[in-house]
């Protein structure tokens, strides 16, 4: 059976008329499958054990919300849904809880539930068992709280006591979905839309969780993570205020006082659409690999040391040892032309992060072979430069633990050369040239997760270089960049390279000089250009390929839902152009939403495939439309082959 073991439907009761208790779910009644999480474990706490849910899986949240909780339900049916799905699962009665809050954990027995207002009827276990937070509370101050609230407390704080009969595991994960639900997918604001005919799960609960899990596994830069929670706090204080304005407003007053609060109402309606716009784009992750964000204002940039008072340059040799005819080789060929004037000292180094932590603007960095394992990232804020004495196959720096990044420049020309960089899990890039010039030579860039990143006023001069492996774009460019690839090799990424150029006033076009790269066996595209719809008239092409039927792939698929992201109201179209071969696909929903989605916001998806059959149509065709856009200062000279959905692309949004 696949999803979670206790939450899966009884087939023999499935076509049975009662509809009572949970007859409809396979209870496992020889014993618990549920851990038990043991609250005195210190000795310090009387309560009694708890049922341990909290650390459920992805799929299994995904297949409790999509198959028993939520279904297709739209965002005014969720509370049905909701209250629908506990009175199958929840024990009506006779069960013992914690009653968990900020300030106190209290025993109490649950007696009825209230599905409507999602609330249990509780009454306090004598001798009382408690404990308290930072405060002290007795018996008759538990007892006064009960009275006040009608002996009603929120599901959602109850913690089910551990029994090893199994009677209570679908009690206790139904109260983990719901507590989980309205602390991490649901929003105020969510029955807020207008046009309320949508599947709530597809269009909201799915990204979220996705989103909630990339985070947890680390799978999101820091800095995004951080903009994400300050987008929410915003967003709940505007609701808020909104609310509580829109609840005084009389809607037969033509007075000034209402006059001037109908006209803040509108300000704050108008904010909090533009704070669930950015919320929607970094949920959803097709938008948050494509669109991205600009930059990441929490992290803060290693400080530039400028040159040294005393004038004096220094050579820092990174090695954990070597060989006299290493030393001879290295001291005839590099350290004597380095040192030839008197400024210039030579320091040994076994750490290349140490060594880079040593320099101020000017120094030298050599490598000699060998493998460097290192833990953090490599911040350069001075301009120096780092060579390996080698070549890039036997000088290795790898990357072990994970991080934002794993090598970052902000120098105003820093170089590199002759160097293998391997990265494992840095989520914001293996290179990231946020300020300043880099320029890369005879290196070789083994990915994992995501490639190089280019911000915006930043320069990237890259040679010769390998780049392979990522699982985003191999290299990602942002508006107002400078780019200059030079017989390169970018492949078996995502996509080969990203371009952003949006359509901000503020933004300035990048601009990108490509010669004699090849770009080939890329997952998605060779080049696929990111531009705002608004900022130029497009169409889809006609289809040429009328005997060939049109193909729905997973990235077809993957776009479903995703229309109605963006507040201004435009046509979202994707075209990829590598030869003759057109294909078409449309992303209409297998289940339906995607058509209400569409009609709701107004816009829609549209594709246009160009799939490469002929490597020389292929290469003059894509170079031909890449010499269509501005943002191209030169290009000349480079291949395109066997790239998965097309040598290039345009997404606009």
């Amino acid at each position: 059976q696949e999803g979670h073991p206790v939450l899966a439907w009884n087939e023999e009761d499935e076509s049975d008329d009662d509809d009572s208790g949970t007859d409809h779910f396979n209870t496992e009644k020889s014993g618990t499958q549920l851990q038990r999480l043991e609250r005195n474990a210190g000795g310090n706490s009387c309560l009694p054990d708890t049922f341990q849910t909290s650390h459920l899986l992805f799929y299994e949240r995904f297949k409790a919300y999509q198959d028993y909780m939520l279904g297709d339900c739209k965002p005014s049916e969720v509370k049905a849904f909701t209250a629908d799905y506990l009175e199958k699962v929840v024990e009506p009665c006779d069960w013992l809880a914690l009653w968990s809050t900020v300030v106190f954990d209290v025993l109490v027995e649950v007696h009825d539930v209230d599905l409507k207002d999602l609330k249990a009827c509780v009454r306090l276990v004598l001798p009382l068992q408690h404990d308290t937070k930072g405060c002290e509370l007795t018996e008759e101050d538990i007892k006064s709280l009960l009275e006040a609230t009608q002996h009603k407390v929120p599901l959602q704080e109850l913690q089910v006591v551990y029994e090893e009969s199994g009677d209570f595991d679908q009690t206790a994960l139904a109260l983990e979905h719901l507590r989980f639900f309205y602390k991490h997918i649901w929003r105020q604001w969510d029955e807020e839309d207008e046009d309320d005919d949508f599947d709530y799960f597809v269009r909201y609960v799915e990204p979220r969780l996705r989103l909630y899990y990339d985070i947890l596994e680390d799978r999101v830069p820091a800095g995004l993570v951080a903009e994400y929670q300050s987008l929410l706090e915003n967003s709940s204080q505007c609701f808020q205020q909104f609310s509580m304005l829109r609840s005084v407003l009389s809607t037969d007053s033509d007075s000034e006082l209402d006059n001037v609060s109908m006209v803040e109402g509108l300000k704050l309606y108008d904010q909090l659409e533009i704070f669930k716009r950015k919320l929607h784009i970094i949920e959803n992750p097709l938008l948050r690999y494509v669109l991205g964000y600009k930059g990441n204002s929490t992290q803060q940039c290693v400080q530039s040391r400028g040159p040294r008072a005393t004038g004096v340059k220094v050579v820092h040799v990174v090695t954990a040892s070597c060989s006299t005819s290493q030393l001879q080789s290295l001291l005839n060929t590099r350290l004597l032309p380095l040192c030839s004037s008197g400024d210039t000292e030579i320091q040994f180094h076994s750490d290349p992060v140490l060594a880079v932590d040593s320099c101020y603007q000017g120094d030298v960095v050599i490598v000699l072979p060998g493998t460097y394992t290192v833990s953090s990232s490599i911040f350069i804020p001075d301009s120096i430069t780092i060579e390996g004495f080698g070549f890039p196959d036997d000088v290795v720096i790898e990357k072990k633990n994970k991080g934002d990044s794993f090598v970052e420049t902000t120098g105003a020309d820093v170089r590199l050369s002759n160097i293998k960089f391997i990265q494992h899990d840095a989520i914001e890039g293996i290179l990231c040239v946020r300020q300043g010039t880099l320029t890369m030579e005879n290196c070789v860039l083994q990915c994992e997760t995501t490639g190089v990143i280019v911000r915006s006023s930043a320069c990237l001069n890259m040679n010769m270089c390998d780049l392979y492996g990522s699982k985003g774009a191999g290299l990602e460019i942002y508006p107002g960049s400078v780019c200059s690839l030079v017989s390169n090799g970018i492949h078996h990424c995502k996509d080969g390279i990203l371009i952003k150029d949006f359509a901000d006033e503020l933004d300035v076009m990048p601009s990108i000089t490509m010669e004699n790269n090849v770009i080939h066996n890329n997952e998605g595209y060779g080049v696929i250009l990111v531009k705002s719809s608004t900022s130029e008239q497009h169409r889809v092409p006609p289809d040429t390929n009328e005997g060939n039927p049109a193909r729905q792939t997973a990235e077809d698929q993957q776009q479903q839902g995703v229309s109605d992201l963006l507040s201004t109201p435009a046509t979202t179209t994707l075209t990829s152009s590598s030869s003759a071969a057109v294909q078409h696909g449309s992303t209409e929903n297998n289940n339906g939403t995607d058509g209400d989605v569409a009609s709701t916001s107004g816009k829609k998806w549209q594709f246009s495939r160009q799939l490469s059959r002929n490597k020389e149509t292929s290469c003059s065709r894509a170079v031909q439309d890449l010499m269509d856009h501005q943002i191209f200062v030169s290009i000349q000279g480079n291949q395109f082959r066997r790239n998965g959905m097309g040598d290039f692309g345009n997404f606009f949004y």
